[in-house]
């Protein structure tokens, strides 16, 4: 008898967790990602840095499918600056010159 109310007060505990997150992640206030998922390795576009210009104008630095983007943003739109090879990022001191 006793091991059948832990039983119940576990599963009681552990269904109002699961409603609660459930609830919670209907709102947006939670969110899950499978964590082994998406490593470095398989993502293909990753944002490496980005400066602010000025208040409505920055550069971004991002890398797609191991080729890196130098992107300008401004109200009007985005433009590709320039763009590196693959090579171009094993500088040793990070600079793309």
């Amino acid at each position: 008898m006793a091991d059948l109310q832990q039983v119940l007060a576990v599963s009681g505990v552990l269904l109002a967790l699961v409603t609660s997150l459930y609830v919670l992640s209907r709102k947006g206030l939670v969110r899950f990602t499978m964590l082994g998922k998406f490593t470095s390795d398989t993502r293909r576009m990753q944002a490496i840095e980005r400066l602010t210009l000025t208040a409505q104008h920055s550069l971004h630095l991002v890398k797609v499918s191991g080729r890196e983007f130098l992107i300008l943003v401004s109200p009007t739109g985005c433009s590709i600056v320039d763009s590196y090879p693959p090579a171009a990022s094993s500088h040793q001191d990070g600079s793309l010159l």
